[in-house]
């Protein structure tokens, strides 16, 4: 069952950062178009993206992480490289919330950032994905 759990786990987690690297990327296009169709399309493309596939893809992440914790606890609760990967997908989570804050923004046409700062914030989500990724595999401490 474990690993059944953990292979559809990392198949979530792949999903969500697939629409975190992709949603920030169509506010940079977003925030750059200026003719009424093109912010319409995005409108629809960033509502669809957020609510079709990033939002279930990080529930189905967190419950299906917890689930794991919860059948081999004893793995993951010492560990303090899981205490730090544990504070990395809270970081995770906030962007999560930042980025439907701009979608809103969008969709009520009042956002104020520029394609600059979308294209800066949608280089978050990696260095998040480096240190995940470095604390499950390698567990430097």
């Amino acid at each position: 069952m474990y690993l059944w759990v953990k292979a559809f786990h990392i198949i979530a987690v792949i999903c969500w950062f697939a629409a975190l690297f992709y949603l920030p990327r169509l506010f940079v296009y977003h925030a750059m178009s200026d003719d009424q169709a093109s912010i319409d399309r995005f409108k629809i493309m960033e509502r669809k993206l957020y609510r079709g596939i990033m939002t279930p893809s990080a529930v189905v992440a967190v419950l299906l992480g917890a689930w794991i914790v919860f059948l081999t606890p004893q793995i993951y609760l010492t560990g303090a490289w899981f205490h730090a990967k544990l504070t990395m997908v809270g970081l995770l989570i906030i962007y999560h919330g930042m980025c439907g804050r701009h979608l809103r923004a969008f969709r009520d046409d009042k956002n104020t950032k520029s394609h600059v700062y979308f294209r800066w914030f949608n280089e978050m989500p990696v260095f998040l994905l480096i240190g995940i990724i470095i604390m499950v595999v390698v567990k430097p401490f």
